[in-house]
């Protein structure tokens, strides 16, 4: 079983493990463990994933149901961030995405850009800087030397850096594909050697979470996963964080594609806020869980009065 290390094991700067203890400690479960809600997919896939779900278009009911189902944090980009961000600075933590790409141009050289710094991180209050990072595109080395400066200014800032650490590209797909065991544990060793605080590797049913986390070297690994029941029991866990940490990982990043039809039902919530299976994590105090259905704000509210803010 894994052994959390202590904050003070970690060689974190002051501004790296205070931002790390704000986001682990002060707000979401409270435990060291962390669920995120991305909210980066109106410019990684365009706006067709919301219009089964229109509402969710708006980045304001987005950051409502973070604050309101429990999350350690929201990842958005800078522009979002700075338009909407400010009317719940304090309230959830920001995590801001560095780079991002469209869905535009073809996959098979993947490069995320950088169109955002840490100083302008700094700003907006943020407690962490996220980067994604392709592993094995032909544009790898064009990649680690944008990271490279993304790294500099994290610790220049004392911000910590979470690195989205995924395999891709045609020689990935030639030694087994982007969910063998072989790239997502090299995708996860290299954002480690690399100086991730965090790394965040995508789940699938063949690739459980507790693959990147023996590959990081201690590193603790974020989970990406979708929230959907049916993907969760084909993995052999029940909803929640929980299980996700009983399997290695010690965090969740709920994937993107589901974030319309989530934020409709509520699963997003239920995702930080159901009760821990098997007693796997600490309970917080009786009745400090609130329960709620959608956010008091949207109009599709289910939620009684006097039930917002932070938990």
């Amino acid at each position: 079983m894994n052994t959390r290390p202590r904050m003070d094991q970690l060689g974190l700067s002051t501004g790296k493990k205070t931002r790390l203890h704000r986001i682990l400690h002060e707000h979401g479960l409270r435990n060291g463990t962390a669920v995120f809600l991305p909210y980066d997919h109106g410019l990684e896939h365009g706006p067709r994933d919301f219009f089964g779900h229109p509402g969710a278009s708006d980045p304001r009911y987005i950051i409502r149901l973070a604050r309101e189902g429990g999350f350690n944090g929201i990842a958005l980009q800078i522009g979002l961030a700075r338009k909407f961000y400010w009317e719940y600075a304090g309230e959830v933590p920001l995590v801001l995405k560095l780079n991002g790409k469209t869905d535009i141009p073809s996959a098979v050289d993947p490069l995320s850009p950088v169109n955002a710094t840490v100083e302008e991180a700094v700003r907006p209050g943020a407690d962490a800087v996220g980067y994604t990072l392709y592993v094995g595109s032909p544009a790898q080395e064009r990649d680690f030397a944008q990271y490279l400066r993304v790294r500099e200014d994290a610790e220049r800032f004392g911000m910590p850096l979470i690195v989205w650490s995924y395999p891709r590209g045609a020689a990935i797909a030639a030694k087994g594909g982007k969910d063998s065991f072989y790239a997502v544990d090299y995708a996860a060793r290299t954002a480690s050697e690399l100086g991730a605080d965090r790394i965040g590797e995508r789940a699938t049913p063949a690739v459980p979470a507790r693959r990147g986390e023996h590959a990081a070297g201690g590193i603790d690994v974020i989970c990406v996963a979708p929230v959907e029941p049916e993907f969760i029991q084909r993995v052999g866990v029940a909803f929640g964080p929980a299980p996700v940490s009983m399997a290695g990982a010690r965090g969740a990043a709920t994937r993107r594609e589901p974030r319309a039809s989530a934020c409709r039902s509520g699963q997003a919530q239920e995702i930080a806020v159901r009760p821990r299976q098997r007693g796997s994590l600490p309970r917080r105090p009786a009745g400090a869980w609130r329960r709620h259905g959608q956010d008091r704000d949207s109009p599709a509210c289910a939620c009684p009065p006097g039930r917002r803010g932070s938990p």
